[in-house]
């Protein structure tokens, strides 16, 4: 069989799976992992023949994702904000909406070099590896409190020969060690924050195969994240540093009435490219 075939062959297996759309951009992704070769080469070399070596990972690969695991898991790696970044089950496969936030963040560092940068529920460590890549000269800690999350968070670090910009270490986002105290220009979270009762609503993919840990937040206190790193965050923030979250756009309203309650007079809420509610930004 040759790409073109097989590729098409991917997507029937897997359409009845995830959908037309999604099995289209898997099919790609997956030629593009298993021959090792570009978009550009693989659309002008259509006819090329693959080995049976590269046939039988194609189907382990589809079977896998029949079975209900994501792609990312299956391949090892997402892509974020320009980066290729190790996942597995023990942290969130990065969403291009976190992209987003990476953008706003560097849209308004104004180029200034040298930033002082603390990213709390870092996971994988995208967010603080795209942020090394794209700030000038910047001075990044990432903390997380899960040591499977971590170690992963280092792998990547190591990959991207960042280890130099980031300091990666364990902590508690809702109980912050003192040799934490900045001060820092930004603080940046993307924490748990969905409500369990929403499980109902959710892909049985993300359900059974990623982290709860770095998913769910009890549907008596959403806000716990948020409340505790806000509070932090006052203390920790240089004046004039700004404080970014990802949010649930079901707690809009409660989270800018907690953050008021904190002392933020500033909060902005910013939507996704989706049009959702999907950021929250504070300056102190």
């Amino acid at each position: 069989m040759n790409i073109s075939t097989t590729r098409h062959s991917i997507i029937n297996r897997l359409t009845p799976a995830v959908g037309e759309r999604e099995a289209r951009a898997m099919a790609d992704e997956i030629i593009l992992d298993v021959t090792g070769r570009n978009r550009l080469s693989i659309a002008l070399n259509p006819d090329t023949p693959l080995e049976p070596e590269s046939l039988s990972r194609i189907d382990s690969i589809c079977q896998r994702v029949i079975a209900g695991e994501p792609l990312q898991y299956v391949l090892g790696y997402a892509y974020f904000a320009g980066l290729k970044i190790m996942v597995t089950p023990a942290v969130l496969i990065p969403r291009p909406e976190t992209a987003q936030l990476v953008d706003m963040i560097v849209d308004n560092s104004d180029n200034i070099s040298d930033l002082s940068v603390l990213d709390i529920c870092t996971g994988s460590g995208c967010i603080a590896l795209a942020l090394a890549r794209r700030l000038r000269f910047p001075h990044i800690t990432a903390v997380d409190i899960s040591p499977d999350a971590l170690a992963v968070a280092r792998d990547n670090a190591d990959a991207l020969n960042l280890n130099a910009t980031i300091g990666i270490q364990q902590a508690d986002a809702l109980n912050m060690p003192s040799s934490l105290s900045g001060p820092y220009d930004i603080i940046v979270s993307n924490p748990p924050y969905i409500a369990r009762c929403e499980r109902s609503d959710m892909d049985r993919r993300v359900l059974e195969h990623e982290p709860a840990l770095a998913l769910f937040v009890p549907d008596s206190d959403p806000l716990e994240f948020y409340r505790s790193i806000g509070k932090y965050a006052m203390e920790a923030l240089a004046p004039g540093g700004t404080l970014y979250f990802e949010i649930n756009p079901l707690f809009v309203e409660q989270l800018k009435k907690m953050l008021s309650t904190q002392g933020w007079t500033d909060v902005e809420i910013i939507r996704d490219f989706t049009g959702r509610n999907r950021f929250a930004r504070c300056q102190r």
